[in-house]
């Protein structure tokens, strides 16, 4: 399907509609723990009047006012852990694999690793849990007339308000990763946050013609309720041009078919090539690959940051 000459406002209004004003951030530092050449915090700050959410920062001994870093926002994965949230990636429980955060962070990168609604610390307060709150929480925002998406946007634009509050990032130098439905969140923020200079995606490109013909259930912000008339999920990604992307692939990946992810790369890269940017597009597909972070994925991802965010 041909996305319409107006996509980004169809897809404005599928979501939900407008952003709305950001309130006062209200930063708080809650922890600090001293790690090997990386201090690890526990931060709030509000993210709608009245929310207020915590979230892991990494901050490397070398960055200060005087020297700021690159900064990345990382959004985490799915895989049904709701209780693990951004904890895995902060480096704090999980996979060791997907400790990414710490990992950048020991790149030489300050990191924010917010937990998405009903994920994490996030999950608190919820008289449902896992599965049934995320299945909650996507009905309450479909019948005020939005979605999970639009929730999810909303609450990673305010972890850039905040990562460019701190002194010791370079507001002009940021980046966001994410694994999985972190890689969902990656093209989805990517349209309306052009603060994000380079992003990168790992494993997640389903798309709606994949969905339906392999009748897969997804996690629920890939749902864009009335979108696909209009597009489908690529060509979310294709509005991040001209700024940097990068997508990792699995080619045995059954929750992104490949060969509907390959015609999505082709879409993007026609949005990249019609934007003279085409250097600024790049993917990976791994073959004999699934649903992981693999070696050569992550090394695709700390040479896209190291290019694009030095």
């Amino acid at each position: 399907m041909k996305p319409t000459a107006d996509f980004k406002d169809r897809l404005l209004t599928c979501l939900g509609g407008p952003w709305p004003d950001a309130p006062a951030l209200e930063a708080k530092i809650l922890s600090t723990e001293q790690l090997d050449g990386v201090k690890r915090l526990k931060v709030s700050y509000q993210t709608e009047p009245g929310e207020v959410v915590t979230s892991w920062l990494l901050v490397p001994d070398t960055a200060n006012q005087a020297k700021p870093a690159a900064g990345i926002c990382l959004w985490h994965q799915h895989n049904g852990a709701w209780h693990l949230g951004a904890s895995e990636p902060a480096g704090l429980a999980g996979l060791p694999m997907h400790h990414t955060g710490l990992a950048l962070a020991r790149e030489g990168y300050v990191v924010l690793c917010p937990d998405a609604l009903g994920f994490g610390e996030r999950e608190k307060g919820y008289k449902q849990k896992g599965g049934a709150l995320e299945r909650f929480l996507f009905l309450k925002y479909v019948v005020e007339g939005k979605c999970l998406a639009w929730k999810h946007i909303l609450d990673m634009r305010r972890a850039v308000d905040y990562l460019v509050s701190l002194p010791e990032v370079d507001a002009e130098r940021l980046g966001c990763y994410g694994h999985s439905m972190g890689s969902t969140h990656t093209w989805l923020v990517g349209p309306w946050e052009p603060r994000l200079k380079a992003l990168v995606g790992n494993c997640c490109l389903p798309t709606y013609s994949a969905i339906h013909r392999k009748q897969m259930l997804h996690c629920f912000p890939n749902f864009i309720p009335g979108l696909y008339q209009y597009g489908d999920t690529p060509d979310i990604a294709a509005l991040i041009a001209p700024r940097a992307l990068h997508l990792n692939l699995g080619d045995q990946d059954n929750g992104s078919p490949i060969e509907e992810c390959r015609e999505g790369i082709a879409r993007i890269e026609k949005a990249y090539q019609a934007a003279h940017a085409e250097k600024n597009f790049s993917y990976f597909i791994e073959e004999n690959t699934g649903h992981v972070l693999s070696p050569a994925m992550w090394e695709k991802v700390k040479g896209f940051f190291a290019k694009h965010l030095s």
